[in-house]
């Protein structure tokens, strides 16, 4: 994290909200958000949104074109009346357009990169809504979880809120994916962090509190009861999978307590998945 930027561990502390250090004292900047719902980009051959939506934000922080903020990954139905290629789940990439980017050369950027790596019979959708859009799509997306969904109710809802809704391939399908995941993300309480990738460079390792907390992607560390684990010196073994969950808005490593006084490790890998599957 750079040094001009903290985070006051002692106020709420929303992802999507960039916080920085002026004159000694926390300034709170609400700077306008942009959210991008992917889906449906690959084939089983392929690598998968995931993927995509990691590489498609450093692309638009490497052509400065804005500041990436975090990509979350939204498990949808499984159900066989729902065609998808391995998991049904959809990304949501959140970003801070830079001044001189319009919105429209966003959406440009982001259609002709997934036109470019779409795979051969994917159904590509993308989305793109502001905060206040993302809104009101939360309920949409809830129920994509749950229930199955036409892309006729995806069209309606994107049209009645205004927000840019496009499939690209295929029988365009990920529009209803693309369109869920914004208001997932915004909800606050749904999905894995995909990006940043800065905790998964220590995967194996065991660190104090106070390192991990230094790294981009992680607000809060906590057992599974919500206690949160504040002892700064306390260590954590991060073992082979450290990934963090949406929780109240927060990327949250969830960890166990050892036997060992101020010991704990990161939840293995299958019970994270059913916290966020």
């Amino acid at each position: 994290m750079d040094s001009n930027k903290r985070i006051d561990r002692g106020a709420a502390f929303d992802q999507n909200v960039i916080y920085e250090s002026e004159s000694g004292r926390m300034k709170r900047l609400n700077r306008d958000l942009i959210y991008i719902g992917i889906d449906d980009t690959d084939n089983p051959d392929t690598r998968g949104t995931g993927f995509r939506a990691r590489e498609l934000i450093e692309l638009l922080e490497n052509q400065a074109l804005a500041r990436g903020i975090a990509v979350t990954r939204h498990q949808l139905l499984v159900d066989d009346r729902v065609p998808y290629t391995s998991h049904n789940s959809s990304a949501c990439l959140v970003v801070k357009p830079h001044d001189a980017t319009s919105l429209d050369q966003l959406l440009d950027f982001c259609r002709d990169y997934l036109l470019e790596i779409a795979a051969a019979g994917s159904d590509v959708g993308l989305c793109m809504a502001d905060h206040a859009q993302a809104s009101q799509v939360i309920t949409f997306g809830q129920k994509a979880k749950v229930d199955l969904v036409e892309q006729d109710e995806a069209r309606q809802v994107s049209q009645k809120y205004g927000i840019r809704l496009e499939g690209l391939t295929g029988d365009h399908q990920g529009i209803i994916g693309s369109l869920s995941a914004v208001g997932l993300h915004v909800h606050g309480n749904d999905g894995r962090y995909l990006w940043p990738r800065d905790i998964r460079e220590y995967s194996g390792q065991t660190l104090p509190v106070s390192d991990i907390r230094k790294n981009r992607g992680v607000d809060r560390i906590t057992l599974l009861s919500g206690e949160e684990v504040e002892n700064e010196t306390a260590r954590i073994e991060l073992g082979e999978w450290p990934r963090t969950v949406r929780i109240d808005n927060q990327a949250v490593l969830l960890v166990e307590q050892l036997s060992a006084q101020h010991q704990y490790k990161v939840l293995e890998k299958t019970v994270i998945k059913s916290v966020r599957p």
